[in-house]
């Protein structure tokens, strides 16, 4: 698959699903947009991107900020004139409890990162998709279809659900103006979003048996979904959901 001189944003790129994906976009020849908010684990994208003969644009936001949402934006069109690809896929995962005092925080944030930051930059990238008749990847979980078994991570299973509906939503919209929009769904994957979990036996081993298959998944394997439904060999498809769980859903 070749991305040749294709532009692709791709949030929460500094590490996990964002990092793979903006690497194999860059060796397919992408000019990558690395957005994030570690300025260390962004710089060693950047350069891992660069390996492959293109200089990413680098942009320190937090997707939160509607400031910052137009930053990435405007940045992009300034550098390299156009947009082809959108990823969403900036997300946190927090812990509260529905009866505890600061549970209306917690939701709050989990839902203006995963939820509404996506809704915000697709609001704002749309126009210039339509010029290109690019396409947007939003980066959901099996969390918004199958309930996660913890009382405790109701605002990350509503964002995702969420996310999910105005996904398919944008999508009739968009196939007119030849937009196609997509939803990946991951499982476990082995990322850094356990580092701020504080569940107790809960780590990448026990993840394994979770699943039938009895596997995680790679960052790379999300990557390697992201690429086809962003390519010419998926110009089919649009408003589905992509699962790649290592089989949780046939299980729940």
């Amino acid at each position: 698959m070749s991305f040749n001189n294709k532009v692709v944003i791709v949030t929460g790129s500094s590490s996990g699903i964002g990092a793979a994906a903006a690497i194999a976009f860059a060796k397919e020849g992408a000019n990558v947009v690395i957005v994030g908010r570690n300025e260390e684990k962004m710089k060693n994208v950047s350069n891992k991107c660069e390996s492959f003969g293109k200089k990413p644009l680098v942009v320190k936001a937090d997707v939160s900020n509607d400031a910052d949402a137009k930053r990435i934006v405007n940045e992009t069109l300034n550098k390299f004139g156009k947009l082809d690809i959108l990823v969403n896929n900036a997300g946190i995962a927090e812990q509260s409890e529905l009866t505890s005092d600061d549970f209306m925080k917690s939701f709050d944030r989990v839902m203006n990162i995963n939820l509404r930051a996506a809704v915000y930059i697709t609001h704002l990238a749309t126009p210039h998709l339509i010029k290109t008749k690019g396409n947007i990847i939003n980066i959901s979980s099996i969390a918004g279809t199958v309930n996660s078994g913890s009382s405790t991570l109701i605002a990350y299973c509503t964002s995702k659900a969420g996310l999910n509906h105005f996904s398919r939503g944008i999508a009739l919209k968009l196939a007119e103006h030849g937009v196609r929009v997509n939803i990946i769904s991951p499982g476990p994957v082995r990322t850094d979003i356990l580092d701020n979990l504080s569940i107790p036996n809960l780590n990448w081993d026990s993840f394994k048996e979770t699943t039938p298959l009895k596997r995680y998944s790679e960052p790379e394997e999300i990557a390697d979904l992201i690429l086809f439904l962003a390519s010419d060999k998926a110009k089919g498809i649009t408003g589905s959901e992509f699962v790649s769980d290592n089989g949780i859903l046939i299980k729940n």
